[in-house]
């Protein structure tokens, strides 16, 4: 499973009236490149240590972006983040005849990277 890229600058910006979610690694070129394109209402801010998509939203939401289009663009971009990270997660049963090195559990909700590691080991 390729690693999750990392992210230190996260906001939004409107170009033709739709505003989106943007990420980027340097403000200054990430500004001039919004600028060239036409964008408005760049609201862009460098997060406090690298992270990812996820992470970055949840982060803009705790800051209090929620109120207009900014704000709408945010929940909306967290909910499809959100629902893609539960999708990565694996339920795990062990059966009668399989022997599991977890614990005797009838369920129990693993990540996928929790399962290759154990795969390896």
């Amino acid at each position: 499973m390729a690693s999750e890229k990392m992210f230190t600058v996260a906001g939004t910006a409107t170009h033709n009236g739709v505003t989106k979610v943007r990420f980027a690694n340097d403000l200054v070129a990430r500004i001039k490149i919004l600028n060239k394109a036409g964008c408005t209402n760049i609201n862009l801010v460098e997060l406090p240590e690298p992270m990812s998509k996820l992470q970055a939203l949840k982060y803009l939401s705790e800051q209090g972006i929620t109120e207009g289009d900014a704000g709408y663009a945010v929940a909306n971009k967290l909910a499809e983040k959100a629902k893609v990270a539960k999708k990565g997660e694996v339920k795990v049963q062990a059966s009668a005849g399989v022997k599991a090195k977890a614990p005797k559990a009838a369920k129990s909700s693993v990540t996928a990277e929790a399962v290759l590691a154990a795969a390896k080991a």
